[in-house]
């Protein structure tokens, strides 16, 4: 190895590293990355100058850098409820903040082909007859059949756990299965989409589509959110197989995917609320406008952490991964 030209390539790393430390706990969070990056990259570096160029004046300058970053690194970590605490606050909002051209145009597209389908069951007998027999449909559509007495068919503590173990399966489906070329999202929406489209379909035919809409309401909107938002970063995460943005292959998906492991930790929380709402609320006594209106407030402050916490952090640097310091170590590189 020339070791003119490797000091060349890699000393300017070198000194912003040694500026870094001497700064100390003064560290802006993007510095406070960098710092801990540089400072694997160097640990390489000294590394490779022991093993192939051991210039005595050269490792001596390394080895006392390499200590000094060591100190730094060991004294910026954060204690676990810190950590908690940067995730809600900083990770999940800016990952999600990140993917939200993503999410959005997947709730544009099942909407859209939710409505067209609810609209063919209601308008056309025929569909109708093809689902179910005109006396199953009326078990199903009457007051107290079964769309509407799902919502109260066990006690609401183990309903709410029901319900959030299987939305979180669906999220969890939509986020993990997006690396095999985005296709399982698709027909995971597709199933979530049919089945949403014929219920209010047949509810609608029997005159009853309002007060379907008003069940849906309290949970869906936060519940459907929250399965957008997964589908979103899955089909994201897809993408990334078949485009890497420029980056190696592995390189690309390994940020992504922690971003999308961010994302499916912070869905967990966002699924149980309407969990319990579905529970709690849903089937509760309270006048309509009353449990859509806990249904709104709820979607609207989602979105208000997204678009306020999340665009905040986002527009400072953060992407949803992991800290640098766990993101695993790279192959190191010489010139």
């Amino acid at each position: 190895m020339d070791l003119d030209v490797f000091v060349a390539a890699h000393n300017a790393e070198w000194d912003r590293l040694a500026e870094l430390v001497s700064r100390g706990s003064r560290l802006r969070g993007t510095e406070a990355d960098e710092l801990v990056r540089l400072y694997q990259r160097t640990a390489t570096h000294l590394s490779i100058l022991r093993s192939t160029a051991p210039d005595p004046a050269l490792l001596a300058r390394l080895s006392a850098l390499v200590a000094k970053g060591r100190s730094a690194v060991t004294a910026t970590h954060n204690p676990a409820w810190r950590e908690v605490g940067l995730f809600f606050s900083r990770r999940f909002p800016a990952a999600v903040y990140s993917s939200r051209a993503w999410w959005g145009a997947t709730a544009a597209v099942f909407v859209l082909v939710t409505g067209v389908l609810s609209a063919w069951v209601a308008g056309d007998e025929r569909v109708r007859a093809t689902i179910a027999a005109p006396e199953e449909i009326r078990a199903m559509t009457q007051p107290g059949g079964a769309y509407e007495s799902y919502y109260s068919s066990g006690p609401a503590g183990s309903f709410a756990a029901q319900v959030w173990t299987n939305n979180a399966q669906v999220a969890a489906a939509c986020l993990l299965l997006g690396v095999l070329l985005c296709v399982p999202v698709v027909l995971v929406l597709w199933l979530n989409a049919l089945n949403l489209g014929v219920g209010i379909g047949l509810m609608a035919s029997a005159g009853r589509g309002e007060f379907f809409l008003g069940l849906l309401a309290p949970h869906g909107l936060l519940e459907l959110t929250a399965v957008f938002v997964a589908a979103g970063a899955g089909l994201r995460l897809g993408w990334t197989v078949i485009d890497p943005g420029g980056r190696p292959r592995s390189v690309a998906l390994a940020e992504t995917g922690r971003a999308v492991g961010a994302i499916a930790l912070g869905l967990v929380c966002v699924l149980l609320v309407s969990g319990v709402i579905e529970a709690f609320v849903t089937p509760s006594g309270l006048p309509t406008w009353a449990r859509v209106g806990i249904g709104c407030l709820a979607e609207a402050a989602f979105l208000a952490y997204v678009f306020v916490f999340g665009r905040r952090a986002a527009a400072e640097g953060e992407t949803g991964d992991v800290d640098a310091r766990h993101a695993g170590d790279t192959l190191p590189s010489a010139g």
